[in-house]
């Protein structure tokens, strides 16, 4: 126990990150290059602000009369599972108060060795759901897109399925890149082989951070592409079997 966890920043009133009103910590720290960031001033492992799990719950636990039934904590990142033994320790702390706990990762640095899995299980006992984002099916495309592998990010889907683990899946669609209607189907019929999908989103792609990039003096790579309309998130939802919310 004691573990110090580097933080990036806080969203108190979080709607889009998990089950109902979330208070959302983003830890730093991230070894992907998605080239759609909207955050690369999170990559930088290893700085931040240093929080203790308790002190930290303690800021946040500071909100729970606005979570009602079914609000709770959200980790993101950067990549939370660079973190994992702070997050548990936070989620344990979270759960011994009944506290919802929501993981959003990318998945890209879970691993089926044994000393990894040990950590990981202790980590799925005290999640109540997890936000997997699937970037690409193909591995060469998702290579291009963000640097790494998905090797780790389908086997921790298929893991927390085999668990019993609940997970939301979820897609960033950016048109002629992430939007080509075989990598969308090959989407859907891996996301058909899970067992614990609750729901499935797309995220249409948006430049609101192309400024944080240019901060950072760093080229960002998909200047010139544009955000999906709607007609194209819609045909992506039917794609993967996503009903339209009335």
């Amino acid at each position: 126990m004691g573990i110090k966890g580097y933080v990036h920043s806080f969203e108190s009133f979080a709607l889009v990150d998990g089950p109902g009103v979330r208070y959302c910590v983003f830890l730093q720290g991230c070894k992907m290059r998605c080239k759609y960031c909207h955050n690369p001033e999170t990559w930088e492992c290893g700085c931040g602000e240093e929080w203790s799990a308790t002190d930290l719950f303690n800021k946040i636990y500071r909100y729970k009369t606005y979570w009602k039934n079914n609000g709770g904590i959200t980790v993101s990142g950067g990549e939370a599972l660079l973190q994992m033994e702070f997050v548990t320790e936070l989620f344990s702390i979270a759960k011994e108060k009944g506290v919802n706990t929501c993981l959003d990762t990318s998945g890209y640095s879970f691993s089926m060795d044994s000393e990894y899995l040990e950590k990981f299980d202790k980590l799925m006992e005290v999640t109540d759901l997890f936000l997997l984002d699937i970037k690409e099916m193909d591995e060469e495309k998702h290579k291009k897109l963000t640097g790494c592998s998905n090797e780790g990010i389908l086997a921790m889907a298929k893991y927390l399925s085999d668990n019993g683990k609940a997970m939301w899946i979820r897609h960033v669609l950016v048109p002629e890149l992430t939007d080509d209607e075989t990598g969308l189907k090959d989407l859907a019929d891996f996301i058909s082989t899970l067992k614990t999908v609750e729901r499935v989103e797309i995220l249409p792609y948006h430049t609101l951070g192309t400024f944080k990039w240019e901060k950072l003096g760093i080229k960002y790579p998909l200047e010139g592409y544009r955000v999906p309309t709607e007609d194209e998130v819609e045909k992506a939802e039917k794609i993967l079997g996503i009903e339209k919310k009335k």
